[in-house]
């Protein structure tokens, strides 16, 4: 799928087109079948490259609603519909790619042309910015606690001698593993569902991970659980881009991200997620 260009991203195209003819006798045009991997130059409005001709590719780990998870046969989620405005601006669409969080978040997936971006509820850290660009942070999160309805955990140091489940390579599990008191067992899940099935089937006493992906749980699991405690880790969400690899690409992002910010767009996507507009 050809994109048309105009102005300075055209001759940006134009220029990179005739260095790769300058550099091979085999070169040409992007493939049709949008093929992955160290040959990527499919060119977007950007002037920025997709793995795949005419389609933003995004890596994400699911569920994790309400910022992605699938429902009637679609994926969808906060994450997915702030990606859609990128696709949107980029002239194409996105594709989804559900992956283990491990290849998101150490950059593996980018670096190896699986995805283009990766969203995936995903908190900026230093050590994950050592191996991936992050866009502007787009979600301020905290980390909770979860529990059965009247349990009568308050707080970590309430689990002593008790169970407590968390997502494996997760800021969550980082701050247990930091802050649990004496005598906790952690109990470690793959993905959040099989965390909430922990929880539920009585496997650990207690759940911790990021406060939004409770609250949703508890809106659709009324009167059966309740955040026991809150832990304010002053985290934030970042998209991901492969490290030095797309720049054009985390520029569009992040215009994409002010200017949903500045019309109103991030507050009624924001909303319609999280039923309430974000603080100020």
């Amino acid at each position: 799928m050809s994109l048309h260009l105009s102005g300075r991203r055209a001759r940006f195209a134009a220029a990179i087109a005739l260095a790769a003819l300058s550099l091979t006798a085999c070169g040409g045009s992007s493939g049709s079948n949008g093929s992955s991997g160290s040959g990527t130059t499919a060119t977007n409005e950007s002037g920025g490259t997709l793995v795949k001709d005419g389609t933003l590719t995004t890596c994400t780990h699911l569920p994790y609603a309400p910022f992605q998870f699938e429902e009637g046969g679609k994926t969808v989620g906060f994450d997915v519909d702030l990606i859609d405005l990128v696709a949107k601006e980029l002239g194409v669409t996105q594709a989804i790619v559900d992956t283990p969080f491990e290849g998101i978040k150490s950059g593996q997936d980018l670096n190896t042309g699986k995805c283009d971006i990766a969203a995936a509820g995903m908190t900026i850290t230093d050590e994950r910015k050592q191996v991936i660009d992050f866009s502007k942070p787009y979600f301020d999160a905290t980390q909770a606690m979860l529990v059965k309805k009247g349990a009568g955990y308050t707080s970590l140091a309430d689990l002593a001698g008790k169970t407590v489940g968390v997502q494996s390579g997760t800021t969550g599990k980082d701050y247990v593993d930091a802050n649990k008191p004496g005598g906790v067992k952690v109990v470690e899940f793959e993905d959040l569902a099989t965390e909430q099935q922990g929880l539920a089937t009585g496997q650990v006493d207690a759940a911790v991970n990021d406060l939004p992906v409770w609250l949703d749980y508890i809106k659709k699991n009324p009167g059966k659980f309740e955040v026991a405690a809150e832990f304010d880790t002053g985290e934030q969400y970042g998209f991901g881009i492969k490290k030095g690899g797309n720049p054009e690409l985390l520029a569009t992002v992040n215009q994409v991200l002010d200017k949903a910010k500045s019309d109103g767009t991030y507050d009624t996507l924001y909303q319609k997620w999280f039923g309430q507009k974000p603080s100020s």
